[in-house]
């Protein structure tokens, strides 16, 4: 094999061995805003803002309501693919931020809590980021209320896919026995790891940095 053909062949071997997984992520954020839950999203404000600092040009991020009906690109508040120069991609950070501000002044409590619909609208849309980190962000007490006839009692597919509850306020109920409480975030750890996803439970919003996995 003559010198330049070995060359060709070396290099056509690197590349062809090289690392092709995407090192990009993908967020997608759900907020409750059923009952007094709209009066937390101040507090959901701030993890978005996080969000906002860590994420880096090329990766994804969403931000969209839990309601009645949640399976739906209408929920969706705002959303961006980061753009890979610096100067446009802080400028869509600001853009966000403003979206998001608008949203939350403005908001309307809804009747029901479609949890399981806004997971799968999360994972449609991750899915088509092709991000190789996707994490779902739940910020939500995690008790779903569903109108008569929505059907959400199947499984959810979510390969590889991390699932992260976030300021899971304590209902009375649960107050009165703790018991309820810690079924309900079974349950949804249950469905989550039956998926294939990953669960976690992040309450206290003073370590932000464990809701990527930092």
């Amino acid at each position: 094999m003559k010198y330049p053909a070995l060359l060709f062949f070396c290099l056509l071997l690197f590349f062809g061995c090289a690392d092709s997984t995407s090192h990009s992520r993908a967020v997608y954020m759900l907020l409750d805003t059923s009952g007094t839950y709209t009066a937390e999203l101040d507090k959901a404000q701030s993890i978005i803002n996080y969000l906002l600092g860590t994420l880096s040009p090329g990766d994804s991020l969403a931000v969209a309501r839990i309601d009645t009906g949640s399976f739906s690109e209408k929920d969706i508040v705002h959303k961006v693919n980061f753009d890979g120069r610096p100067s446009v991609s802080n400028e869509q950070k600001r853009a966000f931020r403003l979206a998001i501000d608008k949203f939350v002044k403005a908001v309307k409590p809804s009747s029901y809590t479609d949890i399981s619909g806004g997971i799968l609208q999360a994972v449609e849309w991750l899915d088509e980021t092709d991000a190789g980190q996707k994490t779902i962000l739940i910020y939500s007490d995690m008790e779903e209320e569903l109108k008569k006839g929505y059907v959400r009692d199947f499984p959810i597919q979510l390969n590889e896919i991390k699932v992260v509850a976030l300021n899971v306020t304590k209902l009375r109920k649960d107050i009165v026995d703790p018991r309820t409480y810690m079924a309900r975030l079974e349950t949804w750890k249950t469905k989550v790891e039956g998926g294939g996803g990953s669960w976690k439970v992040v309450n206290d919003l003073d370590r932000l940095e464990r809701i990527l996995g930092e």
